[in-house]
């Protein structure tokens, strides 16, 4: 096994959330350590829609808070929710700044789009691949800085802690098969999602929730697990994962129709359309987005017409089949508004960090903005020493926490469906209590083992609201 002393804080991933606090932390010094070159694999370089903003005179980040809450039933952090849209003009002044390619309009100004949940047009974006331009303008800058020493080719294990359970290592897997560990006592887990725990998902097959299963395995609070969204429109081709057909087609007019007819609002927040194509869909109608009378649909979404065109279907003639599919993770390691866990010397930011501004179901395009406010938020308390003494959050449910092992481990695709049967759009106790029984043998496997934290955690909520929706008890509320 290989070992490093190092006082400098490690940075676990490169997507736009990993690059965010390694961009701010400068010139403080700082290693980031990615399984590929930087930017591959992260699911911020598939973000199609934009950055979410109140750039335009009719609007402000207070109506941007409030959409923000609606979308997520009401159930966001208040705080969290005011203090990420007020920030939210200024990242995108300062994203343009350092060279993002927004889209701009006759008079120079940014083109902002509709999405879904919005009530006023504030989404800035570069064409339809939006989260590529903004996450390699940043992976640029990073790419420069000699506070960055960017270490590839390693995946991350496991945390180590010492006797107090403080951070205290890294332990990492390289390329070669080789052990590896980083003593630090700084982390900084920006590890993304867990779609690709599930049968059907957008999310590269490598989201498995592996920041969740480290965080967890050594104390870390979690919260929200079983907020799942399920993105309405993903291209139903048989792909794995799924096409994503973005938010932003239905803000220009692309409508939803189920044997030839409308059946849905397309712009209502995310898990309410999701509901109403599954009900569709096993009512035994075709669902289909019919994105024909956009104008100039080719050139608008170019990223989409060559999602559609590679499955053999063409995006300004053709109706396209689509699906639910999970997209993104509103849950996950509990964190404050300084990006600390509940683990001295743990941060967490991105998609792999439950901040409390989605709540039961997120808004669209406010990832990328959650990704760029996190790291920031991040990287300004790993300096100094005030983090030393730790923050007062609520600690970890004990029950939750199991130990990795050897035990052989369940394949994948077992895990896969049983999150897709019990876990999916609509749920029920019976399957959820099944799912936890099943994957509970499992726990020694990080994927199992985070598919029974998400599986447990819809188990003990018997609401159907935002996008966890329990269809074998009373509805306590939904996004409207």
């Amino acid at each position: 096994m290989g070992t490093s002393t190092d006082s400098r804080p490690v940075v676990v991933g490169s997507g736009l959330a990993g690059l965010t606090v390694a961009r701010a932390l400068a010139p403080e010094r700082c290693i980031l350590v990615t399984p590929d070159d930087l930017t591959a694999g992260a699911a911020s370089m598939w973000a199609q829609g934009g950055i979410a903003a109140a750039i335009g005179e009719d609007d402000s980040p207070e109506l941007h808070a409030v959409d923000t809450r609606r979308a997520g039933a009401d159930l966001g952090d208040a705080g969290t929710i005011a203090r990420i849209t007020a920030a939210a003009p200024d990242v995108v002044r300062r994203l343009r700044a350092l060279g993002v390619p927004f889209d701009l309009a006759a008079d120079q100004a940014l083109d902002l789009a509709l999405e879904g949940g919005h009530s006023r047009r504030r989404i800035a974006h570069a064409g339809d691949r939006s989260g590529a331009a903004i996450t390699r303008t940043v992976a640029g800058h990073v790419a420069t800085l000699d506070s960055v020493e960017i270490r590839t080719g390693l995946h991350a294990r496991g945390l180590v802690t010492d006797g107090a359970g403080k951070i205290a290592g890294l332990a990492l897997g390289a390329a070669s098969g080789a052990a590896v560990t980083i003593d630090t006592d700084r982390i900084v887990l920006a590890t993304g999602g867990l779609g690709g725990l599930f049968a059907h998902t957008t999310n590269p097959r490598t989201a498995l929730g592996q920041g969740i299963a480290m965080a967890s395995r050594v104390g870390a609070r979690t919260d929200d697990l079983h907020f799942v969204q399920f993105h309405p429109t993903a291209l139903d081709v048989g792909l794995d994962p799924m096409p994503l057909l973005t938010e932003a087609l239905r803000g220009a007019g692309a409508v939803l129709l189920a044997d030839g007819a409308r059946f849905v609002d397309e712009l209502q927040p995310r898990d309410v359309v999701a509901a109403a194509v599954w009900a569709q869909a096993q009512s035994g109608r075709r669902v289909v987005l019919d994105a024909r009378d956009v104008p100039d649909v080719l050139t608008r979404f170019p990223a989409v017409a060559d999602l559609v065109s590679a499955a053999g279907l063409d995006l300004a003639s053709d109706l396209l089949p689509v699906a639910p599919a999970v997209h993104y993770a509103m849950g996950g390691v509990t964190v404050d508004a300084r990006s600390r866990t509940s683990v001295p010397g743990l941060w967490a930011v991105g998609e792999v960090a439950r901040t409390g501004l989605h709540g039961g179901n997120r808004l669209a395009s406010n990832s990328l903005l959650e990704a760029v406010v996190s790291g920031e938020a991040a990287a300004a308390d790993l300096t100094g020493d005030t983090w030393r003494a730790g923050g007062d959050m609520t600690a970890a449910d004990r029950e939750s926490l199991r130990a990795a092992g050897e035990a052989p481990a369940p394949a994948l695709d077992e895990v896969r469906q049983v999150l897709e049967s019990s876990c999916g759009v609509l749920r029920t106790a019976h399957d959820l209590r099944a799912a936890v029984d099943r994957l509970d043998a499992w726990t020694q496997d990080d994927a199992a083992y985070v598919g029974w934290l998400i599986a447990r955690s819809a188990l003990a909520d018997p609401r159907s609201v935002g996008a966890h929706r329990r269809v074998d008890t009373t509805a306590a509320g939904s996004a409207a």
